[in-house]
């Protein structure tokens, strides 16, 4: 099971960010749909799309020959969470 740091590997890539966007904006998207919407190719699409699913950002299914990928807001939810503590306890030090 991906972790935050996981989430943070691959949210660390401002194209992996985008290719993100595209897909919480439009659910069910291709990768073929994607990249012709940025400016990369469809493999190289294919590859971060891979790195978000590896982190648990995203997931991918079948639908006849298309594979359709969504977003999956949890891993997202626990890396905030994180971020949440993190500046709780940096604010009672500096309190």
């Amino acid at each position: 099971m991906p972790g935050v740091d996981d989430v943070f590997f691959a949210l660390a890539d401002p194209t992996r960010r985008e290719v993100l966007r595209f897909v919480a904006r439009r659910p069910d998207i291709t990768a073929s749909r994607l990249a012709g919407e940025l400016p990369i190719t469809r493999q190289a699409v294919a590859k971060h799309l891979a790195a978000l699913q590896r982190a648990g950002l995203v997931e991918s299914h079948r639908e006849g020959r298309e594979t359709r990928y969504t977003i999956t807001p949890a891993p997202l939810v626990d890396a905030m969470s994180w971020m949440a503590d993190v500046g709780a306890a940096w604010d009672r030090r500096l309190a």
